[in-house]
């Protein structure tokens, strides 16, 4: 009985883990774990029902009380406007225009199109379901190969959560009390190396058995230069700019996270009011998904923290202290087992409860280790080796969208698509951009650098 008061703290994990897969709304599983395991641990005497009242203090005090979260909604806002507006699709009609002639054209617009939306918003289904009913039809009456396509339309649906400005990076920064602005410069070359990882693979793929990926005619688009440099300020440069003042005045120190997410909102609905697209209904359905979005995460903050704050109390987090400071493993074998851990939940479970659940477990493990001359010391960054552990968890949660049986990005991608497209098609489609994926995690463990010098050069004095 001792044992199992002991290891209470693992059971409650457990037993969430298996009720995780009965559909049930997260926000509720969480709180309802929570408040189960508060009766047991009453009940076995390691936890007082009179500590629940902490909770509400917790949630009110901590985050609600976070203004680097107020950027949630905004940075929400700002990419269904321009979904919603049609900025979005003609964004990816210029790219198409404008990479016709190099192999593989259209999927390489698709990846531009992901990593530019990226830059603009976290919504991972938005970016998914919008890249699918715009990019798929003109790629399969182009006659590209179906894996091929539906694999490039999952991952750059998937770099949302990695390029900044990220809704993950947002809530991960809090979890972990860490300056989001640092962790939003830390993810961009990252970001990017995957973007380009991506580029590659496609490229050399299309370069390699054009077959796959027949090139579009020269028919398409603007038939003379004039309307081409028409297209080009009218549907490219808008969103770039946007994208520009939003992250530019996060780097440049001129904005915080939170103002910069109120710069791209209203931004969004500029660009949509000068494409004549801003309608009375258009605003109000945005309002109306960015609110339900909004709603969402942060009923699932409140069940997150109901239950990080019992199996702390119950002794959880003491339990992981004592298990790594007693273990033989060195730090490169704890960082390798807990980057096994993140890849194998995604296989099951959304970046959300990956995060809000095991993250603040995760964090006491990170603080005892210590990597030599490995991460080292940069200037400018406080506490490089919890920054440069939390991109590669961003990274490899870029995983958990694409790995079956529940990739996200491969329901979303499924529920939109032609019939004609069977889901064995998308799985045999996003297995090398996994594999790509994988590989950009162990160059960010192998090179911190890729993760560091950008926030020590831009932050350093």
């Amino acid at each position: 009985m001792d044992t199992l008061i002991y290891l209470m703290p693992l059971i409650m994990f457990g037993v969430l883990a298996l009720v995780l897969f009965s559909g049930y709304p997260v926000a509720f599983i969480l709180g309802g774990v929570a408040l189960l395991f508060a009766v047991l641990g009453d009940w076995a005497g390691v936890f007082r029902l009179d500590q629940i009242q902490l909770i509400p203090l917790r949630i009110y005090g901590g985050t609600m009380a976070s203004l680097v979260l107020v950027a949630i909604p905004m940075f929400t806002f700002m990419g269904t406007m321009l979904e919603k507006s049609g900025v979005a699709a003609d964004l990816l009609e210029a790219l198409q225009v404008l990479l016709r002639r190099v192999p593989g054209g259209l999927a390489l617009s698709v990846t531009l199109m992901g990593t530019i939306m990226a830059a603009t918003t976290g919504i991972i289904g938005a970016s998914v379901v919008m890249m699918t009913l715009m990019a798929l039809p003109v790629m399969m009456k182009a006659n590209y190969s179906i894996p091929l396509a539906t694999g490039t339309i999952a991952a750059s649906g998937t770099l949302g959560i990695l390029i900044p400005p990220s809704i993950m990076l947002v809530i991960m920064s809090d979890l972990l009390s860490v300056p989001v602005g640092t962790v939003f410069i830390a993810a961009v070359l990252p970001g990017l190396m995957l973007a380009v990882l991506y580029t590659v693979y496609i490229f050399l793929l299309c370069r390699w058995k054009p077959h796959l990926a027949p090139p579009m005619p020269d028919d398409i688009g603007p038939s003379t230069r004039a309307e081409l440099w028409k297209m080009i300020f009218r549907s490219f440069l808008p969103p770039i700019l946007l994208i520009t003042a939003v992250l530019g005045s996060i780097f440049a120190g001129l904005a915080t996270p939170t103002e910069a997410s109120g710069v791209g909102a209203a931004g969004s609905v500029v660009l949509a009011a000068f494409n004549r697209r801003l309608t009375w209904e258009t605003f109000k359905d945005v309002c109306y998904r960015s609110s339900l979005t909004g709603a969402m995460l942060f009923g699932i903050f409140v069940g997150a923290t109901a239950f990080s704050f019992v199996f702390k109390a119950t002794g959880g987090e003491h339990l992981i202290v004592e298990f790594i400071q007693n273990s033989s493993a060195g730090p490169w074998s704890i960082l390798f087992v807990l980057m096994a851990m993140v890849f194998a939940l995604g296989f099951f479970f959304d970046w959300i409860e990956i995060t809000l659940i095991v993250l603040p477990i995760f964090a006491p493990i990170v603080a005892l280790l210590d990597f030599g001359g490995h991460v080292g010391a940069w200037p400018g960054i406080s506490e490089p080796i919890v920054i440069w552990f939390l991109i590669l968890v961003a990274v490899n949660l870029q995983t958990s969208f694409l790995t079956p049986p529940f990739g996200f990005a491969l329901f979303y991608l499924k529920g939109v698509a032609p019939p004609e497209v069977k889901i064995q098609m998308i799985y045999k489609g996003i297995i090398p951009f996994v594999m790509l994926q994988v590989l950009g995690l162990i160059l960010c463990v192998i090179f911190p650098h890729i993760v560091l010098w950008l926030p020590s050069f831009v932050l350093g004095e």
